[in-house]
């Protein structure tokens, strides 16, 4: 009889799981409609793996299948015949604190970019919480991410004091940190050419790289001389890293000394050797042979101690000028500089004639040419309230060998901008990915599409952990860019840089156009990106789990 009843039961969980099972894909066919189904494209993953042809399915802000799929599936189909289908580039280097004042980030939808990682170079809202509200109530078209920034931390404790921290500033400033951190913030950044990052010591920046270290974060880093002193400077984010035990990434990785030109496989070196070590350490690039900032880092970082007011004092003071005048050409004659012909105003607010003119240029013109005249001129524009600069001060060839290594990312170390903004701004903030995939790829052969789109794609989403992105895969976030690799570019110059990158045709940012056919949208679907916040793929199952729970 037991023997029997067992039996039974056994007949009656099979009957059971055969009707759980035939309800299941009941459900399933009945949700096996797509949004949005991207046909016939060829797909390039972000692993680097070599191309494949199939078509993507799109529900719900989310990838459902890459494959086969029947053109009558789908409420939508987009045609990609012809077309490279990739994930949505990931920006890991920009300056778009102000995304949500300009939430559409025209020059980075264009150009493909479909998330941002804003805070870098040490300079942050220092509240991360009433940041990601902000944006969220801007409705930005990209993901948006953030780093927290040293600088703004130590602006907030310290001001702009010349010292290291008393141990009661020290400890604020790693509550700032970790409270950025458990706000969401994906890490840490320095920008250690700027006041106040630069007075910091390496135990200072060891001391706030473990609070994000404790909490799963990277640290970011403007290293502290791009120029005569790189080796040291690579040398001292390495060394950050190993001490606090996190994962370190380089910013805008080059070299800005003419002497030291054609010396990137020596600095390349350090890398590797730190990573053979068993440091994650990364470094990003944007593909140009000129950088851009402020025009204040030209000055010695003790006359910019305390603010510009007090440094127009100082300035003011006879025998100290003439320390300054001294300091900056020694520094020009260690860079293997004349003059300042490398160095472009981008944007000056009190006289916009001067953009587009080099300082050598404008000294010529209104006080003679000679070294003196154009540092002194510097000086005044600085006095004036400063200006954005673009500097051109580096090697084609070791933008080149930077780029071929393994562990650089793209990114463009821009803003947002727009086309009827004053100013002359780096064409990178226009161009950048498109000049990769235009320039670098398809001309000169020096990557394959493949890995150039790795490197914007899969390896900025693992460095900086940014989950269920920067891969075509079932359950990602649909995050897509599709354009024409024969006809990608960048037609942002130097001279006219707000143009919009070419070739890119559809740029899809969770699962909506944001361009359509090569135009700007007024969808703005972006979201906000969290440390440590569940990926798509888990919210992928989650969604599989309530469909078989019907």
């Amino acid at each position: 009889m037991r023997r029997r009843i067992i039996a039974l039961r056994v007949l009656l969980l099979c009957a059971l799981l055969a009707a759980t099972a035939v309800a299941a894909s009941k459900v399933l066919r009945a949700r096996a409609r797509y949004d949005l189904v991207v046909l016939n494209g060829r797909i390039i993953d972000g692993t680097g793996a070599a191309a494949f042809s199939a078509d993507v399915g799109i529900r719900d802000g989310l990838v459902i299948k890459v494959g086969h799929i029947p053109r009558d599936a789908a409420d939508r189909v987009l045609d990609a015949a012809g077309l490279v289908v990739a994930p949505g580039f990931i920006d890991i280097h920009t300056h778009a604190e102000r995304i949500y004042r300009a939430p559409d980030a025209d020059n980075f939808v264009h150009m493909g970019v479909t998330t941002v990682v804003t805070g870098n170079c040490g300079s942050s809202a220092v509240n991360v919480s009433r940041f990601f509200d902000a944006v969220e109530g801007g409705r930005p078209a990209v993901n948006v991410g953030t780093l927290i920034g040293h600088g703004s931390v130590r602006s907030k404790v310290m001001g702009q004091a010349d010292r290291p921290p008393t141990e009661a500033e020290l400890r604020s400033m790693e509550e700032i940190v970790a409270r950025g951190m458990d706000d969401g913030a994906l890490g840490l950044s320095s920008g250690l050419i700027y006041t106040p990052g630069a007075y910091a010591g390496a135990d200072e920046l060891v001391s706030l790289a473990r609070v994000s270290a404790s909490r799963g974060g990277v640290y970011a880093t403007h290293i502290r001389d791009e120029g005569p002193g790189v080796f040291d400077a690579i040398g001292e984010a390495i060394r950050v890293g190993e001490q606090a035990h996190v994962p370190v990434e380089i910013s805008h990785f080059k070299i800005t000394s003419k002497n030291l030109w054609d010396k990137s496989d020596e600095t390349l070196r350090l890398v590797s050797e730190a990573r053979e070590r068993g440091l994650a350490v990364t470094v990003d690039q944007y593909a140009y042979t000129a950088s851009s900032t402020s025009l204040d880092v030209l000055l010695p970082d003790w006359v910019r101690a305390g603010g510009r007011e007090e440094a127009k004092s100082k300035l003011a003071d006879g025998p100290v000028r003439e320390r300054v005048v001294g300091e900056m050409a020694e520094q020009l004659r260690r860079e293997g500089f004349d003059d300042y012909s490398f160095a472009v105003v981008a944007g000056y607010d009190r006289d916009p004639s001067l953009n587009g003119k080099s300082v050598a240029e404008l000294a010529r013109a209104t006080r003679g040419g000679g070294l003196r005249e154009q540092i002194e001129l510097i000086l005044e524009l600085y006095a004036n309230g400063g200006a954005g600069m673009i500097y051109h001060k580096m090697s084609e060839d070791d933008v080149r060998q930077i780029m071929r290594v393994p562990f650089t990312m793209i990114a463009s170390d821009s803003g947002i901008q727009k086309l009827d903004e004053e100013g002359v701004p780096h064409p990178r903030g226009y161009g950048n990915n498109a000049r990769v995939l235009g320039h670098y790829v398809r001309e000169l052969r020096l990557l394959t599409l493949e890995e150039a789109v790795r490197k914007m794609t899969s390896l900025p989403a693992q460095s900086f952990g940014l989950k269920g992105r920067g891969l075509i895969r079932e359950g990602f976030a649909a995050d897509l860019v599709i354009f024409d690799d024969e006809s990608v570019s960048d037609p942002a110059t130097f001279e006219r840089p707000r143009q919009y990158a070419e070739g890119i045709r559809y740029v899809l940012v969770n699962g909506t156009e944001v361009i359509d056919d090569g135009r700007q949208t007024a969808a703005r679907p972006g979201a906000i990106i969290r440390r440590n916040e569940p990926g798509r793929w888990h919210l992928f199952h989650g969604e599989l789990a309530r469909l078989l729970s019907r």
